[in-house]
């Protein structure tokens, strides 16, 4: 997927040469301490940001140079650390409009309504995938921050990408709301390819079939959750943090 990525603002190198491979189906976990590079990486993959060196290719085609638009049609979705809804709209009427982006339609008022009638039986079976039925004709501005985050993973899931990317998925969740969540992101198809940032450890321990560390915008370790657990220089990295707390030794 990312071969010797490289990105620097200034004089901060943020990724230095990292590698991604990720086979289809993989769920994946990036952690590392703030500043570690994880979601300069995540901006890189996903076109948000220009490489200065290195390669970047999803289901066998290069898309270091194509855009965020380019790369969303070869079936790259995500989500983002802070919230992006439109508050104003209902669930329905965001996943809606998530359906319709998916397709590459733009909304239109002389569209057929049969056109429009598909959109919204796609929205619908999204809703009931991440439990949102329910809440479907509130306000987002309405949803609690657990239902709005439930919200921005059936976003994605409406465009019916190959490749989902979580920024964070669980920053700001109770402690009730986060099994919810683990247990909807477990649920996604093993068709779909899943990337993740999170702090949560307990989260990531429970999602990921592999975790790759990053410090310094490097990759420190790659390995299954035991490997990683037992991983004494992740270990020692993380002393005295939520890591060293959460990850310990066996």
């Amino acid at each position: 997927m990312a071969t010797s990525l490289c990105k620097s603002f200034g004089g901060v190198h943020a990724v230095r040469s990292a590698d991604l491979k990720v086979p289809l189906g993989e769920r994946r976990a990036l952690i590392g301490p703030n500043g570690a590079g994880k979601t300069t990486l995540f901006n890189l993959i996903t076109g948000e940001l220009a490489v200065d060196a290195g390669r970047i290719e999803i289901f066998g085609v290069d898309i270091t140079h194509k855009t965020i638009q380019q790369r969303a049609k070869l079936g790259l979705g995500r989500t983002y650390q802070i919230s992006q809804l439109f508050l104003n709209l209902t669930a329905e009427e965001n996943l809606f409009l998530a359906a319709a982006a998916g397709r590459g339609m733009e909304f239109h008022f002389l569209r057929p309504w049969r056109a429009r009638l598909k959109l919204i039986q796609w929205a619908h079976q999204c809703a009931e995938q991440v439990k949102l039925t329910s809440h479907l004709s509130k306000r987002v501005s309405e949803l609690s921050h657990g239902l709005q985050r439930q919200l921005e993973v059936g976003l994605a899931i409406a465009m019916r990408p190959r490749l989902i990317m979580l920024d964070e998925p669980a920053a700001g969740l109770s402690p009730s709301e986060r099994p919810v969540l683990t247990s909807l992101i477990k649920g996604l198809s093993r068709e779909v390819t899943l990337i993740l940032i999170e702090h949560d450890m307990e989260m990531v321990l429970d999602v990921a079939d592999r975790i790759t560390v990053l410090q310094h915008g490097s990759v420190l370790a790659e390995g299954i959750p035991a490997e990683i657990r037992s991983n004494r220089k992740v270990q020692d990295i993380y002393l005295g943090t939520i890591y060293a707390r959460q990850l310990g030794s066996n």
